[in-house]
């Protein structure tokens, strides 16, 4: 049962999103025609827009007013473009996460209170912050080791974050909730689910600790890698709320003027860029998934290096070689093929036909190969595919989608760096590496050696199995014989317990009813 006070959050929500203009710039096609019309009543209690505003910078407001967790919640939203729709991922995409910063003084207590240890123990000299996000805000140090002074980083998590996070999410998940009921047609994207996957990304990003692994996983993947590289963790001056990295000396991405007058090679930058995401995505099956221009610097010697990583994604195996033979089934046009993957992988359910989906495969694939390389856009590409996907009922896939949503933003940062970027040709010495590595003899060598190990697997733990099995045999057999026992009591106290829900329910809704109303006649 959702708590009643959500509901009150909720309503929040939705006048912000009113006044702010944004509930009538929303894709209401799909919609009811009694909720078509709501939504042209309640766009009256819209403010007045200003000159030049536009849809996403008005998105923007709104969600800066509702605070940081909506900031959060917007930016995971913009890596799902299948829930909320391409234009509108887009307009969240551009969403600048820039909060106030706050003061020096609880930035030092969360320091101490996390490390056990004064701040004048730790370093030189704590700084004040050069930037603030939703999460937390950044501070230039220094410290001294053995090896003498050396710059760093230190991030500190924002106080009472992880409280207001608790309490809006109840909000969202009502949201989700009230959606699966009434929007029958959008249950396949799971709803409850997205929202439960933005409880757990957010809650790991909360953790810097889990951060400072991540630098350190993608750090020891890519040692061998030509370059592009991540900072290195001080893990001595690493905890829950806080962690300390290696400081970085670099131009940012987005200022293309300054790479250029520090001299790098701007086209081998983007080729780089793209090379480095699929290698981390093919060969590791980690990625980080928040590669936008503020995220990337390019140090002196020509390096990208990625900072930020409270946003990572992974893929198993299945997952890698679905999407290789994706690719390859796109590159060699065998559609056929590509839509048997899906139907193998489970992706969409097996009463539709193979050959109807292909075809519909083909509609994305055949514009591929009637156009110059570099005029395709994934953008453009990824909105085909899920309106088809939607078509057969494909089943909203969270890792998946987080990938294609990253391959989007990173082909964007190439393309301001390389205006005739060619994403194909400057991903196929990674992708055909990979597909050749993996899609041939090799592949079913490894097959043979997993299926090996997973056989000994089974027999180290055949006598536990049997043991188990045993015992359900026998507590079965009790059951049998004795019975279940479901007495009127505990009927009687069931009945009770639903009869209560379904009251609390009722006077929420009403409340919420009311409270509308007063909002309604009091901006009248």
């Amino acid at each position: 049962m959702t708590n009643p006070t959500a509901y009150f959050r909720l309503a929040r929500v939705g006048w912000v999103l009113v006044r702010e203009g944004v509930v009538t710039e929303l894709p209401l096609q799909e919609l009811p025609a009694s909720a078509r019309f709501l939504a042209r009543v309640v766009g009256l209690f819209a403010r007045r827009r200003k000159p030049g505003e536009g849809r996403s910078a008005r998105l923007a407001h709104a969600i800066e007013r509702l605070g940081p967790s909506y900031v959060k919640m917007g930016q995971f939203l913009a890596t799902r473009p299948d829930v909320v729709g391409v234009a509108i991922a887009e307009d969240l995409s551009a969403l600048q996460d820039r909060m106030a910063t706050f003061p020096m003084a609880e930035a030092k207590a969360t320091v101490e209170g996390s490390l056990g240890r004064p701040v004048s123990d730790l370093y030189v000299s704590f700084d004040e912050p050069i930037a603030a996000a939703s999460i937390a805000q950044v501070h230039p140090a220094v410290v001294r080791d053995k090896d003498g002074e050396r710059r760093v980083a230190v991030k500190v998590i924002r106080p009472g974050v992880r409280q207001r996070f608790v309490h809006d999410l109840q909000a969202m998940y009502a949201a989700s909730h009230l959606q699966e009921r009434f929007l029958p047609h959008t249950r396949r994207l799971k709803p409850v689910e997205v929202t439960r996957t933005l409880e757990q990304t957010t809650k790991v990003e909360m953790d810097l600790r889990l951060e400072a692994a991540a630098l350190s996983e993608l750090g020891e993947n890519t040692a061998g890698d030509p370059g592009f590289r991540v900072p290195k963790v001080d893990w001595e001056r690493t905890g829950r709320d806080v962690v300390t990295m290696e400081w970085i000396d670099g131009v940012k991405m987005s200022d293309i003027e300054g790479l250029r007058a520090a001299g790098h090679d701007l086209n081998a930058l983007a080729d780089s860029l793209i090379q480095s995401f699929l290698r981390h995505t093919l060969r590791d099956g980690f990625f980080h998934a928040d590669m936008h221009q503020g995220n990337l610097f390019v140090d002196p010697e020509g390096h990208i290096v990625a900072v930020d990583m409270g946003i990572v994604g992974r893929l198993g195996r299945k997952e890698r070689r679905f999407l290789a033979e994706i690719l390859f089934g796109f590159i060699t046009r065998d559609y056929v093929r590509v839509a048997n993957v899906h139907f193998e992988a489970g992706y969409v359910p097996s009463h539709h036909d193979v050959a109807s989906f292909a075809q519909a495969i083909r509609a994305i694939g055949e514009p591929i190969h009637g156009q110059p390389a570099e005029t395709i856009s994934m953008a453009k590409l990824l909105t085909l595919l899920f309106e088809v996907t939607e078509l057969f009922d494909m089943e909203t896939r969270t890792e998946l989608v987080m990938l294609q949503k990253t391959m989007v933003v990173v082909e964007g940062v190439a393309r301001t760096l390389n205006p005739r970027f060619n994403m194909w040709k400057a991903s196929e010495p990674v992708v055909g590496g990979w597909i050749r590595d993996n899609l041939g003899p090799k592949r079913i060598l490894a097959d043979l050696r997993d299926g090996a190990h997973a056989a000994l697997r089974l027999a180290e733990a055949a006598p536990e199995i049997a043991a188990k099995a045993e015992k359900l045999s026998l507590d079965l057999s009790a059951m049998a014989d004795k019975g279940f026992r479901f007495d009127e009591a505990t009927a009687e106290a069931i009945g009770k317990s639903e009869a209560r829900h379904g009251r609390a329910g009722r006077v929420a809704l009403w409340v919420i009813a009311a409270t509308l109303v007063y909002i309604a006649w009091v901006v009248s």
